[in-house]
């Protein structure tokens, strides 16, 4: 028996509530045979002019519009909370929750049998996938693609420039008009960070996951094959609507296993644990911390790629995209996974090529031995700490060295570049007070820059460690996600600078080297410094987010609700 669409329940009414669902619409110029049983298609858009990296989804709207019609369905586009991380503060992380909330609502609340996900910079990904999960329709997602590579004298550049550009003005090495003129260089066309950064670490995340048609992740924004991929999804989500392919079919232990090593393999963002963990909770997947260090382990970094390696997504792209690395990675993945267009995941990428070795390299002969993700244990900080060692320094990937703490940013933005702060390369950088609660928000300030008076004698990295995060951008030896976060009162959150650290990547491992008895008298003697808001989103975010070891979503927001709407009106 064929399954009554859900869109029914609003346009296949009689009397007075048929009539209502059907001529409101009607005044936007909709024939009456559009109600009459074709399947509605949701097109939810994050484009803003205020999130550039999406300023092109509008255009990109149309093409899955065509797709949808032409497969027989009725496409309805609609606006969700755009997170552009570029300009919003205090941070888009503080936010993504909530634009999930928006997601989730706005999909159950409407005449949906199936709905696109547009997602691009970095937190639009997880908050729509978040949102979706916890309504459980057909769903399938399209990326943006990232922008063209940037061009500057001569050489090719990008995000992870960023934090080269800076440290070179700091240093004397640029000037101000220098970093001008590559700030027009840059970003030269439409779509998000050119880098693996978090933007295209999500858009791998999803491909991989199975939630996109193979090819997603690396098409650029300005190729036109990126709105033949598009018109190509609007078609395949009618089918899925008809075959009834659910988010719960597809986002399987496995699928998030799969997303795992692959995330290893092309030394994705550090935010792809967050995110992934807390699309794990509202999906209902089991999935823990540890689980990212067991199955990343044995994967070394083979996607050659910014900031852990030396080309860009564009190269990606036409070096055969993620299909060409996910057929290097056939033997460890779970092959038999189910994706979006119905077929097994390795269908998807059997067929690949790849057709530059100096981007997509192999297991046996990789890049990089070092894998893109570890988690560390040890008394530092109770619950782990992230780090991504395939964009660290190898000679500090095993170091011991003395604390230098800042309590919060601002302590630290005041002090950093002292003439007479007392520090050298063998310190540790600590920051605290930067996380989920403490911040609020838990920005992307874990990559430190540099002391200046470092900076002068030609040092590029120190060891860092906060309970921030860090963008998918940046590099460096920086530990992040330390949990639980200073505002919690843990051992991170009184550690104190002379205090001895010992690191060992290859042993997993970040240990303080103060005694139970003194971090348990320390603890005594602690006191928040955090600010607590009183009123609004923010307020209801501190009261109830989880620390990054659980994904960072508000705990009342963990597991999902269905599709069914609560009451029924007129």
């Amino acid at each position: 028996m064929k399954e009554k669409l859900r869109s029914q329940g609003w346009f296949g009414k009689t009397g007075k509530d048929g009539f209502i669902y059907r001529a409101w619409m009607k005044n936007q110029g909709i024939p009456d045979y559009e109600f009459r049983g074709k399947p509605v298609i949701g097109i939810c858009n994050t484009w803003s002019e205020l999130t550039p990296c999406n300023a092109h989804f509008r255009e990109l709207a149309e093409s899955v519009k065509r797709g949808i019609s032409e497969a027989g369905g009725f496409p309805v586009e609609f606006p969700v909370m755009s997170l552009g991380e570029t300009l919003i503060k205090p941070t888009a992380m503080l936010y993504r929750n909530l634009a999930s909330m928006d997601v989730e609502e706005s999909i159950r609340a409407n005449p949906m049998d199936g709905v696109v996900l547009l997602c691009g910079c970095d937190k639009t990904t997880p908050s729509l996938v978040m949102g979706a999960c916890s309504v459980n329709i057909p769903t399938l997602v399209v990326s943006g693609g990232p922008m063209l590579t940037g061009k500057y004298q001569g050489r090719d550049i990008s995000t992870s420039d960023v934090w080269r550009f800076n440290d070179a003005v700091r240093s004397g090495e640029m000037s101000q008009e220098q970093l001008t003129v590559a700030e027009e260089c840059m970003c030269r066309s439409q779509g998000h960070c050119a880098v693996m950064g978090t933007a295209s670490t999500m858009a791998c995340m999803v491909e991989s996951l199975g939630l996109s048609l193979p090819g997603n992740a690396a098409i650029p924004a300005a190729d036109s094959r990126r709105k033949v991929l598009a018109q190509m999804s609007g078609i395949r989500i009618v089918e899925m609507v008809k075959e009834n392919l659910r988010l719960t079919d597809i986002l399987t232990r496995e699928a998030f296993e799969n997303a795992i090593i692959t995330n290893a393999a092309i030394g994705g963002s550090t935010n792809f644990i967050i995110h992934l963990l807390a699309i794990a909770g509202r999906i209902g997947v089991d999935l823990k911390l540890d689980d990212f260090d067991k199955l990343s382990a044995s994967i070394p970094f083979i996607a050659n790629l910014q900031p852990s390696g030396k080309y860009f997504m564009e190269d990606l792209y036409y070096a055969g995209g993620l299909p060409a690395v996910m057929k290097e990675l056939d033997q460890v993945l779970h092959q038999n996974a189910i994706t979006v267009n119905g077929k097994p995941i390795k269908e998807n990428y059997e067929v690949a090529e790849c057709y530059n070795r100096d981007v997509v390299a192999s297991l046996k002969e990789p890049f990089n031995p070092f894998s893109g993700v570890a988690i560390l244990k040890g008394n530092l900080s109770e619950n782990g700490a992230v780090i991504k060692p395939s964009a660290a320094s190898p000679h500090l990937l095993k170091h011991s060295g003395k604390a230098l703490v800042f309590d919060d940013i601002d302590d630290y933005k005041n002090r950093i570049d002292l003439p007479e702060l007392e520090v050298d390369e063998s310190n540790i950088l600590v920051l605290k007070n930067v996380g989920p609660i403490g911040y609020p928000g838990m920005p992307e300030v874990g990559n430190m820059a540099l002391p200046k008076k470092l900076l002068a004698k030609g040092i590029s990295d120190m060891v860092r460690i906060s309970d921030g995060r860090m963008s998918g951008t940046g590099f460096g030896t920086v530990i992040l996600h330390a949990s639980p976060e200073a505002a919690l009162g843990g051992n991170f959150a009184v550690i104190e600078t002379g205090d001895i650290i010992h690191l060992d990547v290859a042993k997993r491992s970040l240990i303080l080297e103060v005694s139970d008895s003194e971090l348990e008298k320390r603890k005594k003697n602690w006191k928040p410094v955090h600010k607590k808001y009183d009123r609004g989103y923010v307020k209801l975010y501190q009261e109830h987010v989880q620390q990054a070891s659980h994904g960072a979503d508000l705990d009342f927001l963990t597991g999902s609700s269905g599709s069914e709407v609560s009451r029924d009106s007129h």
